[in-house]
């Protein structure tokens, strides 16, 4: 009688563009020193502006590798359907229908990662959202995590936050690292040459975050918060892209409450 090895369980990583995995390097070393397989998507081109696509992909691929992420688990939704760098809440339907037939395929999964709800740009807002959507068409079970990037919650212009938990979404986890890893995140930081300008703004966020602040927090994401704005306040990408979150947030409610198989108590996560 032949017995059938159990399937490897998977850890997956959702982003909105590519660099977005540095608000994650501890929660990917831990996801793959676990024995899980991950993968990481990215549901947007990461083009904006005449960004070099194949240039941004090839520096993640870097990072992600030296991580120990194989290349073939990496996976650029956003560049095989065309879905243009800061409109991803305006293609939310195509992109959770690719994705969901992708991790359907990849077998048990264990954990989710995804950018948090925090109103710092309207891609990560809606990678957000497009990820819970996925768990309750998967039935997957309550073990999504969400991890800062940038927003602007009691600040103005275009002054941000960086990898800093808004408290609205939970109690944090938070991952502390010694020291020498820390360096070898911040060194990964440098590894985006492409975004430099970008990274000339982040990079001493980062450093103090990381340095200083202990290391990484991740915080649980609930289904129920999506009802709420991310913050009081006007949100970054409202001041810098004049999206407003009031056209954006009924989008996003429009887009559940059209998904007959979100399961609501799945996705709720305590």
């Amino acid at each position: 009688m032949r017995i059938e090895s159990p399937a490897v369980a998977n850890g997956l990583f959702v982003f909105a563009h590519p660099d977005d995995e540095f608000g994650c390097f501890e929660s990917i070393r831990i996801e793959v020193e676990s024995g899980r397989r991950v993968s990481c998507f990215y549901l947007t081109d990461g083009g904006y502006g005449g960004q070099p696509v194949a240039r941004r992909k090839g520096e993640s691929i870097r990072v992600l590798s030296s991580l120990g992420i194989d290349a073939e688990d990496v996976h650029f939704l956003g560049v095989e359907l065309g879905i243009k760098d800061g409109v991803l809440h305006e293609n939310m339907e195509r992109v959770a229908g690719e994705l969901s037939s992708v991790v359907r395929r990849l077998g048990p999964i264990e954990s989710l990662y995804v950018p948090a709800w925090e109103g710092g740009h309207q891609d990560h807002d809606t990678a957000h959202v497009i990820a819970l959507a996925v768990c309750g068409w998967l039935n997957l079970p309550a073990c999504v995590w969400q991890f800062s990037l940038y927003h602007g919650a009691g600040l103005r212009g275009s002054f941000f936050h960086v990898m800093k938990p808004l408290p609205d979404n939970g109690t944090c986890v938070t991952q502390r690292i010694p020291v020498e890893r820390r360096l070898r995140y911040l060194k990964l930081c440098l590894s985006y040459p492409s975004q430099w300008k970008t990274w000339l703004g982040l990079f001493p966020f980062v450093f103090f975050r990381l340095l200083f602040g202990g290391g990484y927090s991740i915080q649980r994401a609930h289904l129920q918060r999506l009802l709420q704005r991310p913050h009081a306040g006007p949100l970054l990408y409202e001041r810098r892209c004049a999206i407003d979150y009031d056209c954006l947030g009924k989008k996003f409610r429009a887009f559940l409450n059209n998904t007959d198989s979100v399961d609501r108590s799945v996705l709720s996560m305590d």
